[in-house]
């Protein structure tokens, strides 16, 4: 009983996922990017704030673990957030989270690059397969045959994501990641000010005057970011990580259904086969050897 209320929670994780996507989109016909995701997350920050206000069992970061959380809120929330929202305008909402579900395939390769991880076959034929699936949806995704400007973007959000999750990955070590979280946000959100305050001077910046496109932001980033958030950190805690990573396939398809009903967005064979192989690569690279099965 109590796994399936884990298991009702993890999908309401890949519910709320999946919709954040399309609420993105939609928000950015009224909002600036730049504007949308500063605004986002200075809503996201006050709401895992309040939360740890009334909690009060936060850990106070060592000076280390300060430094890396300052690296992990540069990569994870600024350029991440930065090139996702400029990306996703001219990209579409079905291709974004299949672009992004690359990330963890990313990690691997990049924690083998900077950090010696060892790779296994396994994790090497899932990034193959992902990286086929993104090229698919990459060059054949989009209105017309070619690497767009928003696709490129949105790469660059996934990598700038992988990066962060190294860092996040340092940090669990000795923080609960229900602290790393509130941290890496609040000081990613800091760091974003700049580029905002840049966008306004250049007369860039442009909002919404109606009432519920505003609503709308404010739940995408209390329910779609916030609340997600701390429900898959407690998930992860609960039944693993490896089960719980199952559910992150699901938000890239939800993104594709909605995407279709709300924007008006078609469905591509292409997308669909890119992202079943994109999602093939994650649990074939996640997957465990006969080897560790049997030493477990």
């Amino acid at each position: 009983m109590a796994h399936q209320a884990v298991f009702l929670r993890l999908l309401g994780v890949s519910l709320l996922w999946g919709c954040n996507y399309v609420a993105s989109a939609y928000l950015l016909r009224d909002f600036s990017p730049i504007f949308l995701s500063y605004s986002r997350l200075v809503l996201t920050s006050l709401f895992l704030i309040s939360v740890a206000l009334i909690n009060r069992r936060m850990k106070r970061p060592t000076v280390q673990e300060w430094l890396i959380l300052l690296f992990a809120g540069l990569f994870g929330t600024l350029f991440n957030q930065f090139f996702y929202f400029i990306g996703l305008q001219h990209s579409t909402a079905g291709n974004a989270p299949l672009i992004i579900a690359l990330s963890p395939v990313a990690t691997t390769l990049l924690a083998r690059i900077f950090l010696r991880e060892a790779i296994t076959v396994n994790k090497l034929t899932g990034a193959g397969l992902a990286l086929i699936g993104v090229v698919l949806i990459v060059l054949f995704g989009g209105k017309s045959i070619g690497i767009s400007q928003g696709d490129i973007l949105l790469l660059m959000a996934m990598l700038a994501l992988s990066v962060s999750l190294l860092f996040i990955r340092k940090l669990t070590t000795s923080m609960p990641s229900y602290d790393i979280t509130i941290f890496a946000t609040v000081m990613g959100t800091v760091l974003m000010t700049p580029a905002a305050l840049w966008e306004a001077s250049q007369g860039h910046m442009h909002f919404s005057l109606h009432l519920t496109m505003w609503l709308l932001l404010a739940c995408a980033a209390i329910f779609g970011q916030g609340l997600a958030g701390f429900w898959w950190n407690q998930s992860i805690s609960e039944v693993g990580a490896s089960t719980s990573s199952m559910f992150m396939n699901i938000p890239p398809f939800i993104a594709i259904i909605v995407a279709y009903l709300v924007l008006g967005d078609t469905i591509q064979m292409v997308q669909i086969v890119g992202g079943i192989l994109i999602l093939v690569g994650v649990a074939v690279s996640n997957r465990r050897s006969a080897a560790q099965a049997a030493a477990s």
